[in-house]
């Protein structure tokens, strides 16, 4: 009833407002605002870790004046054969100025861009999620010229605002890859297994994290590691012909004397984190690409390009020298 009175003012109005006009005017009646879609649903993921964000070694080093290949495997951690293969390199001691050395096969590098999944930029990703977007698809707005005709219209039409109809638009889940069903387990009788070798000691097994070290000699530590001043290990004085121990377990992967300053040096990789070095030997007990175990011996003390008996030793972690000191146990004089 008070809609109809409503109606009535409302048109008796607009009659009496027409009259003082030529023009005829219609009655808009608009109920309810037009509906606006729904903004689509989206689920952001979380940022992953990365796992390498302590790794800045780049993918690619440009060879300046100075460099070698045992040089910019040392810097970064890495066997020159290994780069020399790589970068398709014959003869390790013959790279030129401005030549660039790939550092690691493609997608491996720790600056590498990283899948659409994951960041190694961090970015967060936006799935699509299932829902229902509800569009109103009435009432909508009504233009009439006045007449009895249109008013008896208007009154005979439905109450909009008590229940509209709603329909609702489902979005498609996206399809899942079915994962393939795990073959049967078949129990086999324990005579029948071949007995299983002894396993070579891995080059990357366990993280570097988990290394515990070995002094790698003893004596007096007449140099200590400083960043500042440029001294990327530490100098152990000893005798002439003292063992020099391996101080964690890997694999040798420079044995010579083609690093400037080091003398006759040897480069152990224990993972893909770190590398150890013993430099200023005056002999060399181990090859190239062998496998040491922790406390081997490696060497024996000498002054190959110093001026006294001493060990040169040096971890570095990617490549960048850390310092020895909070990695090793005390060293013994």
């Amino acid at each position: 009833m008070k809609i109809r009175l409503i109606a009535l003012t409302l048109l008796s109005a607009l009659a009496l407002s027409a009259c003082g006009s030529s023009k005829q005017r219609a009655v808009v009646v608009d109920r309810t605002e037009a509906a606006k879609p729904s903004s689509p649903v989206s689920s952001v993921m979380p940022k992953k870790a990365n796992p390498a964000a302590s790794d800045w070694r780049p993918n690619v080093h440009v060879v300046k004046k100075g460099d070698t290949m045992y040089s910019i495997a040392f810097n970064y951690g890495l066997d020159y054969r290994e780069l020399a293969e790589l970068n398709g390199i014959e003869n390790p001691s013959k790279i030129n100025i401005g030549q660039e050395i790939r550092l690691f096969p493609e997608g491996k590098g720790a600056l590498a861009k990283a899948g659409e999944e994951s960041p190694a930029g961090g970015e967060p990703v936006t799935k699509p999620v299932a829902a229902e977007i509800l569009v109103k698809t009435s009432p909508k707005a009504i233009k009439l010229p006045y007449s009895e005709q249109a008013l008896a219209q208007l009154e005979a039409m439905p109450d909009w605002s008590k229940s509209a109809q709603v329909a609702p638009v489902s979005v498609a889940k996206p399809a899942v890859e079915a994962k393939p069903e795990t073959p049967p387990v078949v129990a086999v009788p324990a005579a029948t297994l071949p007995k299983s070798e002894a396993a070579p000691v891995a080059e990357d097994s366990g993280s570097g994290d988990e290394l515990v070290w070995l002094a790698p000699t003893s004596g007096k530590v007449i140099g200590e590691y400083s960043e500042s001043a440029n001294r990327k290990g530490v100098d152990i004085a000893g005798k002439a012909g003292q063992p020099v121990y391996a101080s964690a377990a890997g694999k040798v992967v420079y044995s010579g004397s083609g690093l400037r300053g080091y003398g006759k040096l040897i480069i152990i990789k224990h993972n893909k984190t770190y590398i150890s070095a013993y430099a200023h030997n005056d002999k060399i007990l181990v090859k190239e690409r062998q496998q040491v175990a922790k406390g081997d011996k490696i060497a024996e003390m000498g002054n190959s390009d110093s001026e006294q008996v001493k060990l040169h030793f040096e971890i570095r972690k990617f490549g960048k020298p850390i310092d020895p000191s909070k990695l090793l146990p005390p060293i013994k004089p």
